[in-house]
């Protein structure tokens, strides 16, 4: 609209009214777009009502997009349909700001370099009130179009990684389902972690992610969120020289950090949040005297710098080049979330020294621990803060996430490192050490030893800056993510921080999103409950327990065992698709499906599918349970170990596959590339779920918990979550293996020798052995030789050898109840009925309660 000076008014254009379009200017004469036109024109408002989905497709088409029925190509289809359906969620998201403003109330703020949020269509179509996803589907059909095959157009964004990144994307769909008001942030990469694929001779290649090649109708740019980041440079005192006054920053190397939103919407609810991403881009982005004087490459070096820091996930560290953008990322995502925060704050008109009051913040593992020494360079230096008023306010405004105790997980920095980068953050980083020093030697007179372990700087050789010591000292609250995990950190890990600070160590487990792994991944089973229950369910997982008796009605039992096969048999063709191997759907499912680490043992896996191997060749006449094992995960690019157990997983397939001997009754497949969208449909498929890392080393794991929801049995070691899944589910409906955390430091600490598991096990000597002699990489002995070596070498830390016998024992109990179908349906029920404790909306409850002080905008 203009006013009388013809000049345009701030209105809402969706509720304008929309003239019809006389479609057949274009030389279109599709009877549904006029149709759709004159249906929409006689509305004034045009957010998204039953039976309106397919009119406002074809109006974006047409409008946003300039084509036509007989112009479109499926992904106009996708783009226009996206388009509608974002619309509609920004129209939440408005109103949903404007609530929460009006409210004045407190924000969860959650800093986190990973999301894996998935796909973004069905997951907004599922979440909308009203039946949208079977309206979609009938209105595409109607245009002679699938909504499955439209929806797979999608690329998943590549914001993640593992667990950490799903757990951040699970716990944002609570916060929004659960209506409490919350903001994401993070960096937008370019190229994500990377597309994997799997060359020839089985080895894993990277390429660049490519998820942003086309135009991603789901995010929306914020030109109005940019901030300066400043890196290196000199930190100089305004007057007086104490690290405590203020200081100001000059000869810095300046970039901007530009904001995208892409919207979370809650389930069947009114709230929608967003994630907010930064993007590199550089102060000046093209120098036109260079470019004038032919030095073309300087003329965008400033840009293609400042674009750098947004490129990708996890740049590979090992190079001092990689080691140093990796910090920068770290420093350039929070530094500009946190100036955000702060402009939003004072947009709000509220005083900077009601922070604590109107946000929490918290920090999703040590990547965004440098926040701490930002946010007090912010107050001190930017805002005048007193240093003892900026550290209470800080410190009762952060709260910390550990999600792992692997040494070389906990980040340390050289200090020579942040002097060149962040100088002044070393001199507030030694302030918060001086004081928490003082503290030490308060409460321990004299223990200069105790100051050693606990300061937040090594002085041993090459002194480094530990980011979880920084994190717990300067938060309020520190949380590991199950009940194992939390009990470590606090005896051993973290056990002098956790002797200071013993009211700040707190448990909560980690939980997954039941709307993203359930309703939407497995909508056979979903449709069940939801016949049993209604849909309340899928914002109330607690009501599943109503029908923990139906565990034991044969006909729910058959049911769910019709929805698994169905589940299978989706999977098998999208095996036959991507590898090219026919797969038995009657078999046995045997899944392990997370990130490649030693650790997480994929490698004692293997040596039971090689021990099985031997069996079926020296027995082909024997009976025995037919099975389709199936791995899927990333090594890092740098992680030479783990990517050369990909490559011997891939060869040990090759050959079990090829072997005429195995036909029907052992298969292999490793599917590349594993993102959220795979997962979706291994899981519902899975009949077994491997969760086999070495006690005391997995944190927690979300991939346990989705898998159970699902109807799979766990074979799993007393690890992570797995400990808590056996206590809600029953130590009989579990296949629980091995040496505890315990027995696991015991081993260590008497001196593990793996060749001495071989004396009693002359099966693993053989699987072994004929690894290393190279028969399944065409006699290239060398590459099953590294990984065999690992394996056998004294200390190995994961004492993969020593729960080699018991794991098989363990697959042997699993052979025999998979030959009983009812008895395995009965357990399988058992599970997903009984996992109503693992939803992330009890995680985010028990943040929202114990941490972060909030309350729900309704």
């Amino acid at each position: 609209m203009q006013d009388s000076r013809g000049r345009f008014t701030k209105v809402n254009i969706i509720a304008c009214k929309l003239i019809p379009l006389n479609l057949t200017y274009f030389g279109v004469k599709n009877e549904l777009m006029n149709q759709a036109a004159t249906q929409l024109s006689m509305r004034r408002n045009v957010a998204l009502q039953p039976g309106m989905l397919q009119a406002a497709l074809l109006d974006r088409l047409t409008r946003a997009l300039g084509k036509n029925l007989e112009t479109a190509t499926p992904r106009d289809i996708y783009d226009a349909l996206s388009l509608a359906v974002r619309e509609e969620l920004t129209l939440r998201w408005l109103a949903t700001q404007r609530r929460i403003g009006r409210a004045r109330v407190k924000r969860v703020c959650y800093l986190s370099v990973e999301y894996l949020p998935g796909n973004s269509l069905l997951n907004a179509l599922n979440s909308l009130d009203g039946d949208l996803v079977q309206e979609a589907r009938a209105a595409l059909a109607e245009l002679h179009y699938d909504l499955d095959e439209i929806a797979a157009l999608e690329a998943d964004p590549g914001l993640g990684n593992g667990g950490l990144g799903r757990s951040a994307a699970c716990f944002m769909d609570s916060l929004a389902t659960l209506q409490y008001p919350a903001v994401g942030y993070g960096i937008r990469y370019d190229y994500g972690i990377f597309t994997q694929l799997i060359d020839g001779d089985g080895a894993q290649r990277e390429v660049a992610s490519s998820w942003l090649r086309l135009r991603n109708v789901w995010e929306t740019p914020r030109g109005n969120a940019r901030y300066t980041v400043r890196f290196g440079g000199r930190s100089v005192a305004c007057g007086d020289a104490d690290p405590s006054a203020p200081h100001r920053l000059i000869d810095t190397r300046d970039i901007y950090a530009i904001g995208f939103d892409q919207l979370i919407p809650g389930n069947r609810c009114s709230t929608v949040n967003h994630l907010r991403l930064w993007s590199g881009r550089g102060i000046t982005p093209f120098d036109i005297d260079a470019f004038n004087y032919g030095d073309y490459a300087a003329a965008v070096k400033e840009q293609v710098d400042a674009k750098n820091m947004s490129r990708v996930l996890y740049p590979d560290d090992t190079t001092p080049q990689g080691k140093e953008l990796r910090l920068k990322q770290q420093y350039f995502f929070v530094s500009a979330s946190l100036q955000d925060m702060l402009a939003t704050l004072a947009a709000e008109g509220r005083p900077l020294e009601s922070l604590a009051d109107a946000m929490a913040i918290q920090l999703n593992d040590t990547h965004p621990a440098v926040a701490i020494p930002e946010l007090l360079r912010l107050l001190v230096d930017e805002h005048g803060m007193a240093w003892d008023a900026a550290w209470k306010l800080s410190s009762a405004v952060f709260s910390y996430t550990n999600h792992t105790l692997l040494p070389e997980a906990l980040e340390t920095w050289p200090v020579e490192m942040y002097e060149r980068l962040l100088p002044r953050h070393l001199e507030i980083i030694y302030l918060v050490n001086r004081d928490f020093l003082k503290l030490v030697e308060a409460r321990f007179p004299g223990d200069v030893e105790r100051q050693r372990r606990l300061s937040i700087i090594t002085e041993d050789g090459d002194r480094r800056v530990r980011m979880a010591h920084l994190a717990i000292i300067g938060s309020h609250r520190v949380n590991g993510v199950a009940r194992l995990h939390s009990e470590l950190m606090r005896t051993e890990v973290f056990a002098g921080l956790a002797e200071i600070y013993p009211e700040r160590f707190i448990n909560v487990t980690n939980g997954i999103a039941v709307r993203r792994w359930l309703k939407q991944s497995n909508p056979g089973l979903s449709a069940l409950l939801t016949e049993r229950l209604g849909n309340t369910w899928e914002n109330d997982l607690e009501d599943i327990g109503r029908l923990i008796e139906s565990a034991e009605n044969p006909e729910f039992r058959g049911r769910m065992r019709a929805i698994k096969r169905a589940n299978k048999r989706r999977l098998a063709d999208e095996i036959m698709r991507r590898l090219g191997i026919a797969v038995d759907v009657d078999s046995l499912f045997d899944v392990h499906v997370k990130r490649i680490h030693e650790y997480k043992r994929q490698t004692l896996n293997l040596l039971y599918v090689v021990a099985r191997y031997q069996r079926i060749r020296e027995n082909p006449a024997a009976e025995i349970v037919a099975r389709t094992v199936i791995f899927a995960g990333k090594a890092a690019p740098g992680y030479v170990m783990a990517k050369a157990i990909i490559k011997l997983i891939n060869n040990v397939a090759h050959t079990v596959n090829s072997d005429p001997l195995m036909q029907g009754k052992l298969r292999v497949a490793f599917l590349p590339d594993y993102d959220v969208s795979l997962a979706q449909k291994i899981i519902p498929a899975a009949d077994l779920s491997q969760q086999i890392s070495t006690a005391g080393m997995e944190a927690s794991g979300t991939g346990n918990m989705k898998l159970a929801l699902n109807g799979a049995l766990t074979l799993g070691t007393l690890d992570g979550a797995n400990i808590e899944i056996r206590d809600h589910v029953g130590a009989e409906n579990i296949f629980i293996f091995g040496l505890t955390a315990e027995q696991v430091a015991a081993r260590r600490a008497a001196g593990y020798v793996p060749r001495t598991e071989l004396a009693g096990n002359p099966e693993l000597e053989r699987a072994l052995k004929l690894i290393d002699s190279g028969f399944f990489s065409a006699g290239r002995s060398d590459e099953g030789r590294q990984v065999v070596e690992r394996l056998l070498a004294d200390g190995e830390p994961y004492l993969v050898l020593a729960d080699f016998a018991a794991y098989a024992a363990a697959q042997s109990r699993v052979d025999e109840l998979y030959l009983q179908a009812d008895a395995w349906s009965r357990k399988a029920a058992v599970n997903c009925l009984n996992m109503v404790y693992f939803s992330s909306d009890r995680s985010v409850r028990e943040y929202a309660d114990w941490i972060w002080g909030v309350r729900p905008v309704i």
